[in-house]
């Protein structure tokens, strides 16, 4: 700090977390940087300006005696995760069928069934879903690194991803996704955005490519699969254990059906398109503008707390979405408990301080993917 302080005209050193930051105005002869600056940033893990004339400067580094990372635990879950979506991916394919007792003694019964037959030999025919597995672990990966370097080129304390299993006795999809902690706090709006809008956008790439490779094994046909209704608001189709799943269409993916599919009525989805499909669900169910969902991290670094008005929009219309399609109501609950108890996302360090127009390209981005991504109605009976 003493090699620093010469160049500042004014700084304020805070303890965040794990982290130690220095929020700095710069003397006007070291701004740009000028070679001495230049020289003491290339020693600081973190660092950024925080406007566009380079007056402003936030440098981040560790705290002595912060806690490593769990990679017994992360190895562990992602592990299982893999395995309860390799059994999911086999039941989408046919070969292999979830055994579940009713009740709720029978849930645990059921699952508990599944990893004991896993570990008999059931793993041989539960490999043939890996097509669905693969991809669809591609786009939680991807997408929970890429809020995972954003938030490291900050210098923010994270966590590794944490993956969920569930059982695909319980789920046709074998994971309730994936999430990092941050253990030292963001600073301000522009760390928000970056860190927020980096996992939707990283993960929205994998779903497009994984969607073109799925829809171009997919078949067509005119009528509903048995188990849906011809008149429902599904237009693409998947067979769980012999049950048929109609899903509904975003606007990507109502694209792609009209490009590989324009005279069919009905898509039976292959392996890789229904991971696609989840994954492309997924982004856009992350990119609502509520809460602590990645929608909301964007929409409050974008605007700040100008942003309840928009909030308090999007809850009216998933509740009409409702009125037809019954999961909102479950989704807008958790997103309350998620932001514990409300809809706005709480405020920053230092919400005063504007993203830079350099990088409000990356909300609008957002934006964009939402729109493309966001299913109305997902599922049909």
């Amino acid at each position: 700090m003493d090699e620093l302080t010469p160049l500042l005209a004014a700084w304020r050193t805070m303890r965040l977390g794990t982290r130690e930051v220095v929020d700095a105005l710069v003397t006007p002869a070291h701004r740009g940087p000028s070679p001495e600056l230049a020289a003491v940033l290339r020693r600081w893990p973190g660092w950024y300006w925080a406007d566009a004339a380079r007056g402003r400067l936030v440098l981040v580094r560790p705290m002595a005696g912060a806690r490593g990372a769990r990679w017994i635990l992360h190895g562990v879950l992602f592990a299982i995760t893999v395995v309860c979506s390799l059994g999911a991916g086999a039941a989408l394919a046919g070969v292999w069928y979830p055994w579940s007792p009713p009740g709720l003694l029978g849930v645990f019964t059921g699952a508990g069934q599944f990893f004991v037959g896993t570990v008999q030999g059931d793993w041989r025919l539960l490999l043939t879903g890996w097509t669905f597995a693969a991809p669809l672990l591609a786009i939680l990966l991807v997408h929970e690194l890429g809020h995972y370097v954003a938030a490291r080129r900050y210098d923010i304390d994270t966590s590794p991803p944490f993956f969920l299993p569930i059982p695909p006795t319980l789920s046709p999809i074998g994971s309730l996704g994936a999430f990092i902690r941050l253990r030292s706090p963001l600073l301000d709006r522009r760390q928000l955005l970056d860190v927020g809008a980096a996992g939707p956008l990283a993960g929205f790439v994998v779903a497009v490519a994984v969607l073109i490779w799925g829809y171009r094994t997919s078949t067509g046909g005119a009528l509903a699969p048995m188990g849906v209704s011809q008149h429902s608001l599904a237009s693409s189709w998947v067979s769980f254990a012999g049950q048929s799943i109609g899903l509904g269409d975003s606007v990507l993916t109502h694209w792609l059906r009209q490009r590989f599919f324009p005279d069919a009525a009905w898509v039976h989805l292959s392996l890789p398109a229904f991971a696609g499909w989840v994954g492309a669900f997924i982004t856009g169910l992350n990119l609502l503008p509520l809460s602590q969902l990645d929608g909301g991290h964007v929409l409050y670094g974008l605007l700040g707390k100008n942003q309840r008005l928009i909030t308090g929009a999007v809850v009216i219309a998933l509740l009409v979405l409702a009125l037809r399609s019954p999961n909102w109501f479950v989704w807008v609950a958790l997103t309350f408990i998620i932001g514990g108890g409300r809809w706005t996302h709480p405020t920053v360090m230092v919400p005063a301080r504007p993203v830079p127009p350099s990088r409000r390209w990356v909300g609008f981005a957002c934006v964009v993917v939402f729109v493309l991504t966001f299913v109305p109605y997902p599922f049909a009976p």
